[in-house]
């Protein structure tokens, strides 16, 4: 009777498990299958403290009632030198494994770490190259650059099973998280920053991708699609892609980057090789400087805001005149006018850096700056 009382009091608790998604306790991905092992172990340590606690509590109160005339009463008891030993060991043994425990995962699983192996069996295969992914988060959908096929995705992406996925991951406004629960855990997006993620899929299927930081308005419906395929599906996505697509470039990048929900998944055949590094360093934008170039001007010297204005000014307009003639070479002096094309650096070497003769007691003028794009 006692055991059918305890079945019907349980079956509350399975229909609402049951319409659980136990993805991230069973995922197709070897770093999740890691993670999720982590979580045991973890849970299975705490609970060798948090169990008998539990059960030597309500034994005590249940034993030692008012009613209970045969438990044994001894109001002068105060030490128990192997209480203190239990008391205090197993703890410290579990927070000693946990530490350890950690330790060795937090270097095992940085996400910075290119992956070694595909699963606990099979390691990483000398010849193979990785997948790299470029991911933007935008507002409120999700840009994947496929840079070794040329292509991009918004709210889609796809890789073949058992290789392993280089993600490069930037946002275009406000900081977002990177999660696809089969696959790795997340990981942040940042405005003028790039994280990093290694990962792989073992099993073909489709598993949902989402935005795990709350960002705004559109952040529910924030999701993507995420295929596992064979190496030959991987290759016929591809083509679907190039097929069906369209292209990016910055004036469709613009358009795409406005705020949107529910944005549909869209394809784009061909996309600027430059856009993610734009993208990256906030001047996808005609006519702003990037960061990294104003990094290097910091880094030099400097010349102030107006100096950074007119790089940015003249780095476009050299952009614009190097795209008409076939080059990207733009140089120009610090002083924020361009370049004369009679001047000739000083130097044999051609790096853009001029020699001065040593005067004022070897101090030198400084060199003008030489910035590609």
């Amino acid at each position: 009777m006692l055991k059918r009382l305890i079945q019907i009091a349980l079956l509350p608790l399975l229909a609402t498990l049951s319409g659980c998604n136990l993805v991230v306790m069973s995922p197709s991905g070897d770093i999740a299958r890691q993670q999720a092992d982590l979580i045991i172990v973890s849970t299975v340590l705490m609970l060798l403290i948090i169990v008998p606690v539990v059960f030597l509590t309500l034994y005590f109160a249940w034993h030692y009632r008012h009613a209970n005339t045969t438990a044994k009463y001894d109001p002068e008891w105060h030490h128990s030198t192997r209480l203190e030993v239990v008391i205090w060991a197993a703890p410290l043994a579990i927070i000693v494994a946990l530490g350890a425990i950690t330790w060795i995962s937090t270097h095992r699983l940085d996400p910075y770490r290119p992956l070694d192996r595909l699963d606990a069996e099979r390691p990483v295969p000398a010849e193979t190259r990785p997948l790299t992914v470029q991911v933007v988060a935008l507002d409120w959908k999700w840009l994947f650059f496929y840079p070794e096929y040329g292509i991009a995705t918004v709210n889609e992406m796809a890789a073949p099973v058992d290789r392993p996925i280089t993600f490069e991951i930037t946002s275009s406004s406000v900081m977002n998280s990177f999660y696809i629960p089969a696959l790795a855990g997340q990981i942040y997006a940042m405005p003028g920053m790039q994280t990093k993620l290694h990962a792989v899929i073992n099993k073909e299927g489709e598993f949902e991708g989402l935005s795990a930081n709350y960002s705004g308005a559109g952040f529910s419906h924030m999701r993507f699609k995420f295929h596992g395929y064979t190496a030959e599906g991987f290759d016929g996505w591809i083509a679907k892609v190039k097929q069906q697509g369209t292209a990016l470039n910055r004036d469709a990048y613009l358009k795409l980057e406005k705020p949107s929900e529910r944005e549909p998944i869209r394809y784009f055949a061909a996309a600027d090789k430059d856009l993610y590094s734009a993208i990256l360093n906030m001047c996808a934008e005609p006519g702003k400087m990037c960061m990294n170039e104003m990094m290097h001007i910091d880094m030099m010297g400097g010349a102030g805001t107006e100096s950074h204005e007119n790089r940015a000014k003249l780095q476009y307009d050299n952009r614009r005149i190097g795209d008409a003639e076939g080059t990207n070479a733009a140089t120009f002096p610090a002083t924020g006018t361009p370049a004369k094309s009679d001047e000739q650096p000083h130097n044999e070497q051609g790096h853009g850096n001029h020699s001065m003769p040593d005067t004022n007691n070897g101090d030198a003028d400084p060199a003008p700056a030489q910035i590609n794009n």
